[in-house]
């Protein structure tokens, strides 16, 4: 039987989905049997759906206990301050956690127990079952319920860790899984601040310049330092104890990383949403790891550093800075969610080793098969494991019609059960994203995918005996292996001959892994056995051991021998590992470390960024002495090298590397690069330097970037960029004099209110004034007659936030979806209209978001919505900002950055800086986004645009 792979790469590979088997979808009073939709899988596979709506509603996550019990968290409270109304599900007394099992072996769940139900549950995004404790994510905490005596009810709450971002906002907390060194890894997004104390004492301090989504989203803020001296930003992938006892952040700076995935070696999977059309991924996830969505400290966003010539997949993970983990593959537009890797063989051997990646905004479960490469993962070889729109390879339209379900499936997590199945959880609604559903009965499904024509029996396992505990360690499913490693743990060196049975003879390689963790924790015998693995001539378990024992205990002796091994990935390993390593002792190892990089391998490049962290002067002049002291000699391992640690040393070599007509263009960029990371006062007079030069024409470009874009904030101090604010003119001073002048009539004023309306800097001036209610209502209504009418956008679109048009009209959505719509008309209507601010394409501005896939997340309602009703969901990034500073002027734009100067984009999309202690007043106002009336749109035209955007 062909693999996935050489499947994959046959030229007819849309086979793999063509001839599969399909599940209707369209089952609740929304769908429509008609359209006959399907959920495709492999033609090797087949699907059915195991639960469904009235058995659970709105399943954000997903886990099986060692009974092959489904366990299930709803949110059907889930933005309960915007979604509830007498229309709409709701559970009056909070958001629950299910049980769904299959009684009679049927295939599908016949019984359902409620488990919990709880007023502290608000849009739960994770469920972990560990024996009797059930470990549920709620931010701000990770909840644990007790069941004490058996009977599927909790007898004991208690508040695991607390004080996590994100309430009632899905970039928050979730799930949590059981790792293989029997740790528990788990993840939050980016909605901060995460200040928390573990049962230790020690403290996280989260934050970034995210704020928003809810209205308890308002605090966050970045630049705060963690007990380790750490400046962590974004979403966190973090570690625990199960006593709730040394957490630590294990890779940080995701935008919002639904789920983690820990395979039995040891390494970490997720994906992550996007901003843009281009911006989804997946990814493994290296130890220590910076993901790149905001700057470093978390004060700017991507788009602030996005460079010229810049894509927005590269600008949005920061993927040409130092100190990024490289980014997976790109997945473009969606919305990813829940991840497993599959380690079981009940699929068949060719899906053993699959990680399943879901994806809610395309209505897919991808599936990969990771292949190592040098000291990271090749993820190419993507394909659907499960879609409701058939192959990836075809192109898809979707109907413009309502009843059309067909990407209603939003699949939001994924797992293995104790009999090898995959189980998938459906949240079915016609959109995804902007905090919002629309499907008002909560309607939800599970479905399990198995071989085809072939039975898989739910097995019996026994905890009590051995037989069994090493049963549950070596099940599919994720967290009853954690059952099986704490009752053996228990019994100590007795086990060990069982687990030394399993590395020798199981052919599963993710077996053989979690018997050398669990030996790893078995003092004598056990840790010797690995140890003894160090030499096995099978990489991976030589680095599996390397990790088991680095889990336990100091590895610094173990390091100093895989230093010099033949495989890079176990070389990484221990690169990893030197990052607290003080330089004497950590200096020897490195430099082995440096011999074995090739100057290309990304991932090997931050793993030895890593090692060096924090001794960066110290390695620098090591690696000069090593390496080459002649900068325009480097080769290029050792141009990536000090491209990557860039220490204020390095700040001569640089700039010489820079102006060297002997370099190409692409070195002298890199050198550059590395000179502007630099955030001294030498390194910024250093590029002044460069500038004044008159034979660096070739540079100049990017020099005069970097040192404008720098003056907002490394090199505040050290380099301004003059930009003075004009000068209002005569009239509109007098106009403005005439306005506030006490001895004035109302007839004088109301002319000077609707000259000041008229005039792009005088209706700031007005907009101001109306927002401190210094504006009589008789001056209000003159000023409105007028300002919409105004030649500036942002003044039309800040206004009606305080002035009433007059001209603006209702929209019937359903009214409009009945018109007859045509897509080239939409082009043309959206090219005059939309394509100053949105781009489809190649074509049209960078003020607002991309639109080009927009069909991918949206349905033809709720991008209709979305046009008419431009500020109910607002994109991250997109929220505006109104400022006032001491001067009195007006600001009005997108917050790109934080610090000691904001940086703010207009609705022209030019960039304006702000000396933060010159701020006397924020305000968030409306978007940016004008509604139709105000760009003088008919239904007809609404029609069009929504047709064309449909169709692109």
């Amino acid at each position: 039987m062909d693999t996935i792979i050489e499947l994959l790469q046959k030229p007819v590979r849309k086979t793999l989905l063509a001839t599969s088997l399909w599940v209707s979808l369209g089952l609740t009073g929304t769908g429509n049997m008609d359209d006959k939709p399907a959920l495709y899988v492999p033609d090797d596979l087949e699907v059915v759906v195991w639960a469904e709506s009235p058995q659970l509603y709105n399943p954000t996550s997903i886990d099986v206990d060692h009974r092959g019990r489904v366990w299930v968290t709803e949110a059907v409270n889930y933005r309960s301050f915007k979604n509830k109304g007498e229309d709409v599900l709701h559970h009056e007394k909070g958001d629950r956690v299910l049980i769904l099992e299959d009684t009679d072996g049927d295939g599908k769940a016949d019984k359902t127990i409620v488990f919990v139900e709880d007023m502290d549950l608000q849009a739960p995004m994770g469920v972990a079952v560990l024996g009797n404790k059930i470990i549920v994510s709620s931010a701000p905490s990770l909840i644990v319920y007790t069941d004490e005596n058996g009977d599927d009810k909790p007898d004991k709450k208690e508040v695991f860790l607390t004080g996590f971002g994100g309430y009632d906002h899905d970039h928050s907390l979730h799930s949590l899984i059981a790792g293989p060194d029997g740790k528990l890894y788990f993840n939050t997004g980016n909605a901060g601040p995460h200040i928390v104390t573990d049962k230790g004492g020690w403290n996280l301090r989260s934050g970034s310049i995210y704020n928003g989504g809810t209205p308890y989203n308002s605090t966050n803020k970045p630049g705060m330092k963690s007990d380790d001296n750490r400046q962590y930003t974004g979403g966190l992938a973090l570690r625990v104890d199960p006593t709730g006892k040394n957490l630590k952040v294990v890779a940080h700076n995701f935008r919002n990383a639904y789920e983690l995935a820990v395979d039995s070696h040891g390494n970490m999977w997720q994906n992550d949403n996007d901003d843009e059309v281009a911006g989804c991924r997946t990814t493994w996830v290296m130890e220590n790891g910076n993901a790149g969505y905001f700057s470093a400290d978390g004060t700017r966003s991507w788009r602030a550093d996005q460079r010229p010539g810049q894509s927005i997949f590269t600008a949005h993970w920061h993927q040409e800075d130092p100190g990024t983990m490289p980014p997976g593959n790109q997945i473009g537009s969606g919305s990813p969610t829940g991840v497993t890797l599959y380690e079981g063989d009940a699929l068949g051997k060719n899906y053993r080793g699959m990680l399943l990646s879901s994806d809610a905004g395309r209505n897919v479960i991808f599936g990969y098969k990771p292949t190592p490469t040098g000291a990271g993962f090749d993820l190419s070889n993507r394909f659907d494991f499960a879609s409701s729109i058939g192959a990836s390879t075809e192109k898809y339209r979707w109907d413009n019609q309502e009843t059309d379900t067909r990407k209603w499936f939003r699949p939001s997590d994924v797992t293995a059960g104790t009999d090898g199945s995959v189980f998938i959880a459906d949240w079915y609604d016609p959109i995804v994203g902007g905090h919002a559903m629309h499907d008002k009965e909560g309607f939800g499904r599970i479905y399990r995918v198995k071989p085809k024509n072939k039975s898989l029996k739910t097995p019996v396992i026994d905890l009590k005996t051995k037989k069994g505990q090493i049963q549950a360690l070596l099940s599919p499913a994720v967290n009853v292996r954690n059952q099986g490693f704490v009752c053996l743990l228990g019994q100590g060196e007795k086990v060990v001959p069982d687990l030394t049975q399993i590395i020798e003879k199981d052919e599963n390689p993710y077996h053989q892994s979690r018997a050398i963790w669990l030996l790893a924790n078995i003092p004598g015998s056990g840790m010797k056995k690995v140890g003894s693995l160090l030499k096995h001539p099978n990489e991976q378990i030589r680095l599996t051991a390397f990790r088991a024992i680095r889990s336990v205990r100091d590895a610094l002796p173990e390091a100093k021998i895989l230093a010099s091994d033949p495989s890079a990935a176990v070389r990484r390993e221990v690169a990893i590992s030197l990052r607290d390593v003080p330089f004497a002792t950590a200096r020897d190892m490195v430099i082995k470390l440096c011999e074995g990089y090739d100057g290309k391998d990304r991932w090997y490049l931050e793993a030895l960024g890593t090692a060096m962290d924090g001794k960066e002067k110290a390695f620098y002049e090591v690696l000069i002495e090593k390496f080459g002291s002649a900068p325009l000699k480097w080769d290029q391992r050792m141009a990536t090298l000090v491209w990557r640690l860039h220490p204020e040393q390095s700040i001569g070599a640089l700039r010489q590397r820079v102006i060297s007509p002997e370099l190409t263009f692409e070195q002298r960029q890199q050198a550059l690069t590395a000179l502007c990371f630099i955030p001294t006062k030498e390194a910024a007079l250093a590029v002044i330097d460069i500038k004044k030069m008159k034979d660096q024409k070739e540079m100049a470009p990017m020099v005069e970037w970097w040192l404008e874009f720098r003056s907002g904030n490394d090199w505040s101090g050290y380099y301004q960029v003059d930009k003075k604010t004009p000068e209002l003119s005569a009239e509109v001073k007098a106009w403005q004099t005439q306005l506030t002048k006490s001895g004035s009539t109302l007839k004088e004023k109301s002319a000077a209110a609707a000259s000041l309306a008229k005039d792009p800097a005088g209706a700031k001036m007005l907009i101001q004034m109306a927002a401190g209610n210094r504006l009589s209502t008789e001056l209000t209504e003159i000023a409105a007659q007028h300002i919409f009418s105004n030649p500036d956008q942002s003044v039309r679109v800040l206004a009606g936030e305080y002035f009433k048009n007059g001209d603006a009209k209702s929209y019937n959505v359903s009214d409009i979806l009945k018109l007859n719509s045509e897509p080239v008309r939409g082009k043309e209507t959206f090219t005059a209209s939309c394509s100053s601010c949105h781009r489809t394409g190649n074509n049209g501005g960078q003020i607002g978001p991309d639109l080009t896939n927009i069909k991918n997340k949206l349905d033809k309602r709720a991008l209709l919505d979305a046009i008419i009703h431009p500020d109910a969901d607002i994109v991250f990034g997109y929220e505006p900002w109104m400022i006032t500073t001491k001067s009195g002027e007006t600001v009005y734009g997108f917050l790109q950055s934080e610090g000691e100067t904001v940086l703010l984009k207009d609705a022209t999309g030019k960039q304006i800086s702000l000396v933060s202690k010159d701020i006397v007043k924020r305000e968030r106002a409306r978007t940016m986004m004008p509604d139709p009336t105000t760009l003088d749109l008919k239904d007809q035209h609404l029609a069009d645009i929504v047709a064309y955007l449909m169709n692109f």
